[in-house]
This record gives structure tokens, sequence and C-alpha cells, in this order.
């Protein structure tokens, strides 16, 4: 039998319209029922409200790992945004950019692909990363 196929919105720990990405999990019919079982007698709201309340849990469980390896590879912890002006500063000083963030890294939509390649060294993202389609393709190369 194939696991039927169940779409979950990862959270931050307070989540806003628009911060959430969408996720795809598959669970077998017998998890799948059990879910919709407690769903059914009100411990949660709906299959996405369990599926959050358990990650959320696991993620608990592991902070202290979490925290540390966060420190250990020097990953920003948020949400990390670049602006058109931000990156110009960057071309200015001769400088670029290594980017690491757990979370959500964003380049400004006003960002030409040309500004990014000159400013932009590596990118990082465990999470999520927004940006327009023509600056992700010329960083595609950059992108780990």
């Amino acid at each position: 039998m194939t696991p039927q196929k169940t779409e979950i919105a990862p959270l931050t720990n307070k989540p806003k319209v628009g911060d959430t990405e969408k996720i795809t999990i598959n669970l077998g019919p017998v998890d799948l029922g059990q879910i919709d079982l407690l769903v059914e007698e009100g411990f949660y709201s709906n299959r996405s409200d369990l599926i959050r309340t358990a990650i959320r849990n696991q993620l608990a469980v592991h902070a202290v790992v979490i925290q540390e390896t966060v420190s250990r590879r020097a990953l920003v912890l948020g949400l990390q945004h670049f602006t058109k002006k931000d990156l110009e500063a960057v071309r200015a000083a001769n400088e670029r950019l290594d980017i690491h963030v757990l979370g959500l890294a964003s380049i400004a939509s006003d960002v030409s692909p040309e500004l990014a390649l000159a400013t932009i060294e590596s990118i990082v993202v465990l999470g999520a990363f927004h940006a327009p389609a023509a600056v992700k393709a010329a960083l595609a190369g950059r992108i780990r």
C-alpha cells in the first residue's frame, strides 16, 4: 500500500502569515488513521496541528544540540534580508559575503544578478531562501 501524502508548513516559534514554508511528508495509513482519530477526539484541531506540535516537541528535545551547532557553524538564526543598498555597500567596500543562515535568507526583488554575483561568495541556508529567480539562477553554483 502506498503511503498517503499530507502537506504541512514548518513553523517558527510564532508563525505569521507568509512566514511558513510548505513541505510534504509521506505517512502510512495506520499513522494517518491514528492522527485522524486524535483530531476527531478533539486533541488537535487538524492533522497539521498535530504534526506541528510533534515537530516542536522534537525540536525542544534537541534544543541544546541545535544551539551548539548554530554557534559552531556561525549560523545566523532567524531572518537575514539583503537589500540592494546592503549589497551596494558591500561592493563599495570591495568585500564579498559568505551567507550562513538557519531560518530564512532573502534577497530583495530589486537586486540584479550582477550585483549578487559581485557581492555574494557563498550561501548556505538551512530553512528557506527567497530571491528573484534570476538571482537564484546566477548564484546557483554558490548555493550549498
